[in-house]
């Protein structure tokens, strides 16, 4: 479950710097207020929902269940996005959900 795309690993070997102000400016904002690793994991599951990012939703719901969600707490996130965005995107983020939970 800790896979990292060959995209960004490739991304981060040709532009290094780029890839360590990205990282750092990620850590910066995580650290900037009161709010634990797993809702914040959880959160960024819910913006990546909303924003229908494939690949940002696999990735926040690797993160998320290394800091202790559960499926259900990571199914909620998707269904808390139904009366906002609709039904077609709660199910993709569904299936983006299971992608990771149910493929490894």
């Amino acid at each position: 479950m800790s896979q990292i795309p060959k995209r960004y690993l490739n991304f981060k070997e040709d532009y290094p710097d780029v890839i360590t102000a990205y990282e750092s400016m990620g850590d910066a904002v995580h650290a900037a207020g009161p709010i634990d690793e797993k809702t914040l994991a959880l959160i960024k599951l819910a913006i990546s929902t909303g924003a229908r990012l494939e690949g940002v939703v696999h990735s926040h719901v690797r993160k998320a269940v290394k800091v202790g969600a559960s499926k259900e707490e990571l199914h909620q996130v998707a269904l808390l996005a139904l009366p906002t965005i609709g039904l077609p995107s709660m199910m993709a983020a569904i299936s983006w959900i299971d992608d990771i939970i149910e493929g490894d």
